[in-house]
């Protein structure tokens, strides 16, 4: 039995094989947590470019303020229809280097609840150049639903090889 604010891995760690893949995905995760965890290490074989996430394969009814750091510059936005997609929250860039990957994760309270489900997302991109970004979100997924799947997505590339993701849940007593 596990104790108090423990984390509880769910399912297997997805580890990206030989020729990519255009999606990691964690499907019925049951509603015994408190919190959801995400932790991955993506890269991708193109360059630069966005990763998104999706909460219950929804395209729809998201919102966030992102705080992004190159290194030489800071800016801060709010995105209420999506840019660049549609598709899902932006949890950060991946790497413009296709050698070295990106860090993320991606904390859920409460995401069995009846409220809207908030996220906190923190991704860290390591380049061999002079602009890496640091990006720190706040995203607000506005369904009352249950979140029981949980997508990670490039925008326009596959995650290349070796990219991996856990999910954990946390225990709250």
């Amino acid at each position: 039995m596990a104790t108090a604010n423990t984390f509880v891995q769910i399912g297997s760690t997805v580890t990206v094989g030989s020729g990519g893949a255009a999606s990691i995905e964690f499907t019925s995760i049951p509603a015994t947590y408190t919190d959801l965890i995400v932790k991955a290490s993506i890269r991708n074989a193109t360059g630069l470019d966005h990763m998104l996430l999706q909460f219950n394969s929804a395209t729809t009814n998201y919102t966030e303020i992102i705080m992004r750091g190159s290194g030489s510059a800071a800016t801060s936005y709010v995105l209420s229809t999506l840019i660049p997609s549609t598709n899902g929250l932006e949890s950060g860039y991946v790497g413009s280097d296709t050698n070295i990957f990106t860090n993320c994760e991606i904390y859920v309270p409460n995401y069995a609840g009846s409220n809207y489900k908030s996220a906190s997302i923190d991704a860290v991109q390591e380049a061999n150049s002079s602009t890496a970004y640091m990006v720190l979100n706040a995203p607000l997924w506005s369904s009352t639903a249950a979140i029981t799947t949980v997508t990670l997505l490039g925008q326009t590339y596959n995650f290349a090889q070796y990219s991996t993701a856990s999910l954990y849940g946390i225990l709250k007593y």
